[in-house]
């Protein structure tokens, strides 16, 4: 048994500070396990969100010494004997109280993103793919919408004005899987730039340095994405076929 010194964030939407404790670690703990012993002892009052602990459930995001990480992922024994663990909540989201954020800007684009659209007279059960199909969107189906990706993309972390136009890497991540469907018949590259902002994005990876999943969030899905839109945006022929279809 030891003592970690811990500095955790305590306030609500109308400001707070960061606060300073000594907290007991045991061997092989996680720094969720330190914020629950933290709670059940000196702060019954914290508001931490949390639910599998177990890396699955994507409840309990923060803000780790700086880089955001799942507090149930994240091991007391990758700090250094007597440093300080600072926990603070997630920046790009409003703060409700001390670790818990209002992550309702998720869930609004989460609606925005149509649902997959099979073509016109295909049923239920008579859909049919390659398996080199189900194989290229099947990584962006292990998402545990932690929002960690949401959170670091320095598009809505450091420019509140872009959140109604831009919806992150995370659902991005959605319409490119959607466009890589081969059955599905709407149009995601016209809506990626024009409704979800593709265009926002500088692909500078921060998204995928974060996931916990080891979704390769830039490299296999947003950069095709970008690809495909650029290609149709200035393929001649369809430049073409837009102008006339406009008449």
């Amino acid at each position: 048994m030891a003592q970690g010194h811990f500095r955790v964030w305590r306030g609500n939407a109308e400001g707070g500070d960061l606060v300073d404790y000594d907290v007991e670690v045991n061997e092989g703990e996680v720094v969720l396990d330190v914020i629950h012993r933290l709670q059940a002892t000196q702060a019954g009052d914290l508001a931490v969100r949390w639910n599998c602990k177990a890396g699955k459930c994507g409840s309990c995001s923060a803000e780790i010494n700086g880089r955001p990480r799942l507090m149930c992922m994240t091991r007391m024994s990758v700090f250094a004997p007597g440093e300080t663990v600072t926990v603070t909540p997630m920046r790009t989201f409003p703060v409700m109280k001390d670790l818990v954020t209002d992550v309702s800007y998720n869930y609004a684009k989460a609606q925005e993103v149509p649902a997959f659209a099979p073509p016109p007279g295909l049923a239920p059960g008579e859909y049919r793919m390659a398996q080199e199909d189900v194989a290229r969107s099947q990584e962006f189906r292990k998402c545990i919408e932690c929002f960690l990706c949401q959170n670091v993309c320095h598009v809505i972390r450091d420019h509140e004005e872009n959140k109604q136009a831009y919806s992150g890497p995370r659902f991005l991540m959605r319409i490119a899987e959607l466009d890589m469907h081969p059955l599905d018949s709407l149009d995601r590259k016209r809506s990626a730039q024009d409704d979800h902002g593709l265009g926002y994005c500088n692909i500078t990876k921060c998204c995928t340095e974060v996931c916990p999943e080891g979704i390769k969030i830039t490299d296999n899905g947003l950069i095709p994405l970008k690809e495909r839109v650029v290609d149709r945006k200035f393929d001649p022929l369809g430049v073409l076929k837009q102008k006339l279809t406009r008449r």
